[in-house]
């Protein structure tokens, strides 16, 4: 797979090309400029959400799918990313961790059961991050289809922590996702570039790319 990357020089740049060895790297785009050896089949983007008009512009000058992991993107980059949809096949999330979406269908299973409990999140991110909550809480907070209080710690070089809080007054249940490292997203970019290279255009998140594996 011919893939291009926008932020290749960040960190998660970096994680991305670690995951993506077995492909080829034809383009790149950052702050300095681009690069460009070839045409990619798929386009991966996890920068900051000031990348996102040349994101979309690049996703449409070479007509490819396009992996959006950017968190902090306003209601209409989202829309603008869902219209993308409409001509290629687009995978957005705020989490590439396979366990993240699994937490996420379990707590959208299981949160009725929880309606008459207080309900609260707690998020952790590296120091460096800068919007909060985090899109992942947020995801996990629309899970729960409440509007449960989220409270959100920006220190050292955490990758990123979850905890989703239950308690009434004799029982707490917390469940709790931990990235040990940014892998897991690389990776998880990783099967949804795979994936959207051979989708028919629209807009799919991780959730579908992960179910659409099972049934292979």
């Amino acid at each position: 797979m011919r893939y291009g990357l926008v932020g290749a020089a960040g960190r998660m740049g970096g994680e991305i090309r670690k995951a993506f060895a077995a492909h080829d790297l034809v383009f790149t785009l950052d702050v300095d400029g681009e690069t460009h050896t070839g045409t990619p089949q798929a386009l991966v983007d996890f920068s900051l959400p000031a990348a996102f008009p040349s994101t979309i512009a690049a996703a449409r000058r070479f007509a490819c799918p396009l992996v959006i992991g950017t968190t902090g993107l306003s209601a209409e980059q989202l829309a603008e990313v869902r219209i993308l949809g409409e001509q290629t096949a687009v995978v957005q999330s705020f989490n590439f961790a396979t366990g993240v979406t699994l937490l996420k269908m379990m707590l959208r299973e299981f949160a009725p059961f929880f309606a008459d409990w207080d309900a609260e999140i707690s998020e952790t991110h590296h120091n460096k991050k800068k919007d909060a909550p985090s899109g992942t809480a947020i995801l996990l907070r629309e899970a729960t289809g409440r509007d449960c209080p989220t409270h959100s710690l920006r220190m050292g070089g955490v990758p990123g922590d979850h905890t989703v809080f239950f308690a009434n007054e004799g029982e707490v249940l917390s469940l709790t996702h931990r990235a040990l490292s940014r892998s897991v997203f690389a990776l998880g970019a990783l099967k949804a570039a795979e994936f959207a290279v051979s989708a028919a255009p629209g807009f799919y998140t991780f959730e579908e790319v992960l179910s659409c594996g099972l049934k292979r």
